[in-house]
């Protein structure tokens, strides 16, 4: 007889769990059970662009890109963008879900109300003496008890959002919500909104980073769309964002060698996790980390922004203060240039009081007013996630409710307990890897497939794993280390290797050559799922392997060998306000030469639909989006070479399209300058034929250089670009025009700096 197997949650670690279940044991082992209190699978991830059931909003962009985001032997469709949106996250798993798990039984909106592990006396259909009564409840079927030899927690670390004491005296005019729960500015204020104030973000890590860059995105869409404000006045808010330390926050693309004067992008995860920058084999890098270490990671880090971060605030910079103690670090495209621009303020503290008069932060005793909302984004309790299971066995796990990174302490990297032999976990620690979670699962269906950990009959990897296993009482000492990590689970790649050597499994080699990378000149080494497939795969689970592989190594070589992603960078790192200085020279005396001295002002919105009609009417009947845009503003004095002044101001569109990874410059309509009228041009940048080091400013280097073209009526517009970088932001760049026609012959040349 088949063992039974309860899998709670149907997210990415149940469905795993399921598919190895099924596909890595003989056939007939194991008879698979899904349940999930949502009446759809994907747990966080929405399947959909309006579903609104989950704890992530649907087109939140993830910070890992689909090289990482993915399980080995599924590779994502070809035209997926780098960095999947949430409810496209949501779309693979349902692929994988009709790939792989249609041998298991799947019973949504089904809760799980009660797991006991049954006595002595009782034996499960197979035969076993052990086992699990679950008691379940749906509006289908109303209660119901069933008995299964083996139960998988599968149902999340994200249990329920967590709320300060703090969070309950804000008085009743005042919205006050979980970092989770935000979706929009009318969600937050209502319809009729406030006249204005702060909204206030509590909390520094990952997801207070995050939110705080959304709402000021949406608060500067919500400004300088030519559509009507979703709320009144959205000009007059600021977010004023409070954190405990100052930490790293890192743009979507960076650089894999940033100390080039033009420097190639990638996705940020297929930089750090290339495996030539570590020694082999690997150790692990997160738990208790020491000074030393700390210091290092700090430099690396800091190489890779090409800043301490002080160029946006002094209470963002880290500095020999700083070195010492434990890296923190989140991702944002936009935090730092908001922050840099005001629409952020930052105060360092905790938050001390909050009540009708404002906010209160120690030790410094900083009071602010004037606030219309609060946002917590303080994390969740992982206890909620198992309220299911019975005292002795959360004891039995040392259970630690307060305790949001270590809240059990299991065995071999949060995968079962000795005590508990038929109980599993699989995605159960703060900030999963997909490659873990695959990796947890196949191990589960190794351990129960052979017999349990203490079955004879277990492989020698297996068993020598198990035996040289110290996971409980690492967990159990980080609780009270002050120098834990960020995220004390365990570094990637490493769990990956320990993972693959107790089943048995290699890592495999690239398909190809891959490009190298100074100094050491090594070729890139990208861990991905892909790299560790099934000992026994399919034709067709090999092919998607293949493709899988394929995928990461063109985004490798294209990120290497040509300009690609540079579009990306460059939109991304305008952001905010420049100092314009800017010669036009004239040879013909009736167009006067002179300098332009002012400002321009890069504000993010929303992408539009003006000027590109049939594309945004396509893109929206797929399903996409087309992101993000940029009104320009410049303002500023002319002086003429006769001596006149005066004041002079332009506006156009710019736009970066990701799907063809293009930046492009539309002019804007004469009776509405918030609108995009049609296309001045697009920028085509040019490959560097040779490289150097930047100055100390990085404005020595050759940087990267673009073109374009425009006509316009008979004058022709042929212009030019030079952005430099230091490392994955822009510190100045030019543009410059040269037009001729028949009563035309300027040139223009203009240089932005911070």
């Amino acid at each position: 007889m088949p063992k039974r197997v309860c899998i709670v949650g149907a997210g990415p670690s149940g469905l795993a769990a399921a598919k190895s279940l099924l596909h890595d044991a003989p056939p007939g082992t194991f008879d698979v059970t899904l349940f999930d209190s949502k009446t759809r699978i994907g747990g966080l991830w929405p399947s959909h662009k309006d579903d609104s059931t989950g704890l992530v909003h649907p087109c939140m962009v993830a910070n890992q890109s689909i090289h990482t985001v993915q399980f080995s032997d599924l590779a994502w469709p070809e035209d997926a963008l780098q960095l999947p949106r949430a409810w496209k996250v949501g779309q693979y798993l349902a692929a994988y879900l009709e790939r792989y798990c249609s041998g298991a039984k799947l019973r949504l909106g089904t809760r799980v109300d009660r797991a006991e592990p049954l006595g002595a006396s009782t034996t499960t259909s197979s035969g076993s003496p052990s086992g699990w009564r679950v008691r379940t409840c749906s509006t289908q079927e109303g209660e119901r008890e069933e008995v299964f030899d083996h139960l998988i927690v599968a149902s999340g670390f994200f249990g329920k959002p967590t709320l300060p004491p703090v969070s309950s005296h804000a008085h009743h005019g005042i919205p006050v919500i979980h970092s989770s729960q935000y979706r929009s500015l009318p969600d937050l204020f209502g319809k009729a909104g406030r006249s204005g104030g702060k909204i206030l973000v509590v909390g520094g890590q990952m997801s207070g980073v995050e939110i705080a860059g959304t709402i000021a995105a949406h608060l500067s869409s919500a400004t300088h769309s030519p559509e009507p404000s979703p709320i009144p006045n959205p000009d007059k808010y600021t977010v004023h964002h409070i954190v405990q330390q100052p930490i790293w926050v890192f743009p979507l693309y960076t650089s894999p060698n940033p100390t080039a004067s033009a420097p190639p992008f990638l996705p940020l995860d297929l930089g750090s996790y290339n495996l030539s920058n570590r020694v082999q084999p690997l150790t692990n890098s997160q738990g208790h980390i020491s000074t030393e270490a700390a210091k290092v990671v700090h430099s690396i880090y800091q190489t890779t922004l090409g800043t301490d971060q002080s160029i946006f605030s002094p209470k963002l910079a880290i500095t020999t203060t700083h070195t010492g103690n434990p890296p923190y670090l989140a991702v944002s495209d936009n935090y730092l240039e908001f922050v840099r621009s005001g629409l952020i303020t930052v105060s360092q503290g905790k938050l001390e009081a909050l009540s009708t008069e404002g906010a209160t932060i120690s030790p410094s005793n900083e009071h602010i007013g004037d606030i219309a909302a609060v946002v917590f984004a303080t994390g969740f309790e992982a206890s909620a996630s198992i309220s299911y299971l019975p005292a002795s066995v959360k004891e039995a796990i040392s259970l630690s409710p307060s305790d949001l990174n270590n809240t059990v302490a299991l065995a071999f990297h949060g995968t079962y307990h000795s005590d508990a032999p038929n109980l599993g976990f699989v995605g159960f620690y703060r900030s999963a890897y997909w490659g873990v979670i695959e990796m947890q699962a196949r191990f589960l269906t190794a351990l129960w497939a052979a017999g349990g950990p203490s079955s004879p009959s277990l492989p020698s990897s297996l068993k020598e794993a198990l035996n040289s296993d110290t996971s409980i009482e690492r967990t159990l000492s980080l609780r009270a280390d002050p120098r834990a990590s960020q995220f004390p689970m365990g570094d990637y790649a490493w769990l990956m290797q320990d993972f693959a050597a107790a089943l048995g499994l290699e890592r495999s080699p690239p398909l190809g050559s891959m490009p190298r990378l100074p100094p050491a000149d090594k070729e890139m080494d990208i861990l991905t799922p892909a790299r560790y497939p099934s000992a026994s795969l399919t034709e067709s689970q090999r092919a998607e392997v293949v493709k899988s592989l394929k995928q990461t190594e063109a985004t490798a070589w294209g990120g290497l060998s040509s300009a690609k992603f540079v579009a990306k960078a460059v939109f991304r790192s305008l952001l905010g306000e420049w100092k314009l200085e800017r010669d036009l020279v004239s040879k013909l005396p009736s167009h006067p030469s002179g300098r332009f001295s002012g400002t321009a002002k890069f504000l993010i919105r929303d992408g539009t639909r003006d000027g590109r009609e049939a594309q945004f009417d396509a893109l929206v009947a797929e399903g996409g989006e087309l992101g993000q845009e940029y009104l320009y503003i410049e303002e500023g004095d002319f002086t003429a070479s006769n001596g006149l002044t005066f004041r002079a101001t332009r506006r156009y569109v710019w736009r970066y399209d990701e799907r063809k990874d293009k930046l492009s410059v539309w002019f804007v309509k004469t009776d509405d300058q918030k609108r995009a009228d049609y296309l001045f041009h697009e920028v085509d940048f040019v490959l560097p034929k040779e490289d150097g080091e930047d100055g100390e400013n990085g404005e020595n280097g050759k940087g990267w250089e673009a073109k374009a073209g425009h006509l316009c009526i008979d004058d022709f517009y042929d212009v030019k670009y030079k952005f430099n970088f230091k490392a994955v932001n822009l510190w100045d760049w030019q543009l410059a025009y040269s037009v001729k026609g028949p009563k035309k012959d300027y040139t223009i040349d203009g240089i932005y700096s911070r």
